[in-house]
């Protein structure tokens, strides 16, 4: 069990399949530990991104992938799940800023409230985005400019709001798709130092290719390859000691 006594996340087997033949991850079992981040790493096509889209049931919104294994969520096999609710529990950020383009600020930060028909008094419509916006360091930047397109933010300030959108709907897990490889170097960090400060209050799974972004803000290191995970553990440990010669490789750069 994880030092707390908490698992947020426990992967049990699973495997993702596109199609018939092509299997896209294999076979993953692995266990994440409340408020904390945990960075899944590897070369590209890996398989770490569809395995963060398996969590909260991505892939049911295209034809032809099969999700097999458990994944649990809070104990709860989240496969048996209403998907509504599960991605209700595990908000998603991408890799490039999204706001919906012919949304105000306000809406999309409520975006998640209006696509599901879920009306709110006037009262907990403005705590709802105070709130929110608050978490993102965003409020005093757009608080007198809420009727303007999220479109007319940096794309630093826009990938604030994504995750602003996310967390009003007050979820227990966020995962975060590479959210800083369509951000230059200064919006990057005020992107790491806001997700040390939501792992306070959230557990995160964050896909990166950029290992000094692991070893900087991930408590826990997953390395995967060819759609396996290969090591999983502190990232420290996997940073300094890797107990794989193809972890090893990886993050000396001998394969990438």
């Amino acid at each position: 069990m994880s030092e707390n006594g908490e698992y947020i996340i426990e992967l049990k087997n699973v495997s993702v399949s596109y199609g018939a033949d092509k299997r896209a991850v294999t076979d993953v079992s692995a266990s994440f530990t409340v408020h904390t981040v945990t960075a899944i790493m590897g070369p590209s096509g890996c398989g770490k991104s569809t395995l963060l889209r398996a969590i909260n049931r991505m892939h049911e919104l295209y034809p032809n992938i099969v999700t097999e294994g458990e994944i649990l969520l809070k104990g709860a096999n989240i496969l048996k799940i209403n998907a509504m609710e599960v991605r209700r529990q595990a908000g998603m950020v991408f890799q490039r800023p999204n706001p919906f383009p012919t949304m105000s600020i306000a809406d999309n930060v409520l975006a998640g409230y209006i696509l599901n028909g879920v009306k709110l008094k006037k009262a907990e419509r403005n705590h709802v985005l105070e709130a929110s916006l608050r978490s993102v360091g965003l409020w005093d930047e757009v608080k007198d400019s809420m009727a303007k397109r999220g479109s007319f933010l940096s794309g630093g300030q826009q990938q604030r709001l994504c995750i602003a959108r996310a967390l009003a709907l007050k979820p227990e897990v966020l995962l975060m798709d590479e959210p800083t490889s369509a951000l230059d170097p200064i919006a990057t960090a005020r992107i790491e130092e806001l997700i040390l400060e939501l792992k306070q209050q959230y557990s995160i799974v964050i896909v990166t290719h950029n290992m000094s972004q692991a070893a900087r803000i991930a408590d826990n290191s997953m390395f995967m390859f060819l759609g396996e995970m290969v090591e999983f553990g502190n990232t420290k440990q996997i940073f300094t000691k890797p107990k794989s010669k193809q972890t090893e490789d990886y993050l000396t750069g001998v394969v990438g």
